[in-house]
C-alpha cells in the first residue's frame, strides 16, 4: 500500500459548518473505509492548512478518487501528496544516476 498526505482547508460553507467537522471527519473515515483507502491519523492543525490526514491507498487512483469525493461535497479543499517510508526511500535512491 502507498502512503499519502491529505491536506485540507475549509472553504467557507465549511467554516460555517464548523461545529460538524468532527462529524464530517468520520463520515470521511467511512468513506475512505468504503473506497479501500486506511486513515492512520487524521488531525486539525494551526497554520497554513486546517486538516492533515495520513492514509494508505492501494494505488494513486484511489488516492485521487478519494481526495476528490471529500473536495466534491463542498467543505474543503484538498492537496494530496504521495509520500515515501525510509525502505522506499532507499529503493528510489538506488536508481539515481
Amino acid at each position: 500500500m502507498a502512503h499519502y498526505v491529505l491536506l485540507a482547508n475549509f472553504t467557507d460553507q465549511g467554516v460555517k459548518a464548523v461545529k460538524d467537522t468532527v462529524k464530517r471527519a468520520e463520515a470521511f473515515r467511512q468513506m475512505a473505509e468504503k473506497s479501500g483507502v486506511t486513515v492512520q491519523a487524521l488531525f486539525w492543525t494551526l497554520g497554513q492548512y486546517d486538516v492533515v490526514v495520513v492514509a494508505e491507498a492501494p494505488d494513486d487512483n484511489t488516492a485521487t478518487a478519494l481526495s476528490l469525493s471529500v473536495a466534491s461535497l463542498g467543505n474543503v479543499h484538498t492537496q494530496t501528496l504521495k509520500a515515501f517510508d525510509a525502505e522506499e526511500m532507499k529503493k528510489i535512491l538506488t536508481k539515481m544516476v
